[in-house]
């Protein structure tokens, strides 16, 4: 079997982020929801395809959920927050946003090919790909049709996980999907009440990413503006947030230029 067939591109996207992780539960999909505003709000046409199929949530993170997405039979036409960022997820098909989605695997993969290769997405700078936790069928069918530009992995500092999510970054690998580093998510809080942070892991050092051999991109505190948000619409953040956001968005943008061709 081969593992890595030609891909699918498509040449009105310029790049393409996956965002994975493996772990469900450190914080995939609010990266994906920071990373993508902070590329719309400097002007840069963004999109992000929700292919956690069965837990999405990107929708309500970016304030649409209340929008249906449609299609006129053969293509799929994402939808658009107000801050322009385009958005495809199962979640804007169901008649319900908690009505479960209980597919078997061959179905889901079918899924994601059918939102990379029959949306119209128009022209994008960025598409970003939230993944599902795992290294089933989803993640496989992504990695075998999409021509990622490269993968940004999140976990939190803690010895297990950091297992769990290389089992992601060594599929990757086998699929010839180029890693761009690691978001380390929730080391520290950021107390609600006085703005000190404090630690809520402490190994020393930053053993996670060492342990996987990628560069750190980002470390992010637990917030509780975040934690507690409904969306996590751009104009409502914090000043610290955004800051956060644009950091992470400025050495994705630089990892990128590592991958490009010369």
């Amino acid at each position: 079997m081969d593992l890595v067939p030609e891909k699918k591109p498509n040449p009105a996207i310029k790049q393409v982020i996956g965002v994975i992780s493996g772990k469900g539960g450190v914080g995939k999909s609010m990266v994906a929801s920071l990373l993508a505003p902070s590329f719309a709000a400097r002007g840069l046409k963004v999109g992000i395809l929700d292919a956690d199929i069965t837990g999405p949530s990107i929708p309500r993170l970016l304030g649409i959920d209340c929008f249906r997405g449609e299609s006129d039979g053969e293509n799929l036409y994402p939808v658009q927050n107000e801050e322009g960022i385009k958005v495809l997820s199962i979640n804007l098909f169901n008649e319900n946003e908690d009505d479960p989605v209980i597919w078997r695997g061959p179905l889901l993969a079918k899924v994601i090919d059918q939102f990379w290769s029959d949306t119209i997405w128009g022209d994008l700078d960025y598409l970003i790909i939230d993944f599902p936790p795992g290294t089933s069928d989803v993640a496989l069918t992504a990695f075998q049709t999409i021509p990622f530009s490269g993968l940004v992995v999140v976990a939190t500092p803690q010895d297990y996980v950091t297992m769990i999510v290389r089992k992601s970054v060594n599929m990757a690998s086998m699929l010839k999907t180029p890693v761009l580093g690691v978001v380390e998510n929730m080391r520290t809080m950021v107390c609600p009440h006085c703005g000190a942070e404090i630690a809520l892991f402490d190994d020393g050092s930053q053993n996670g990413a060492k342990r996987m051999e990628l560069p750190l991109l980002a470390s992010l505190p637990w917030r509780k503006e975040l934690a507690q948000a409904r969306s996590l619409r751009w104009s409502a953040l914090s000043q610290e947030i955004k800051r956060d956001a644009d950091r992470l968005a400025n050495e994705v943008e630089f990892a990128l230029t590592a991958f490009s061709p010369k």
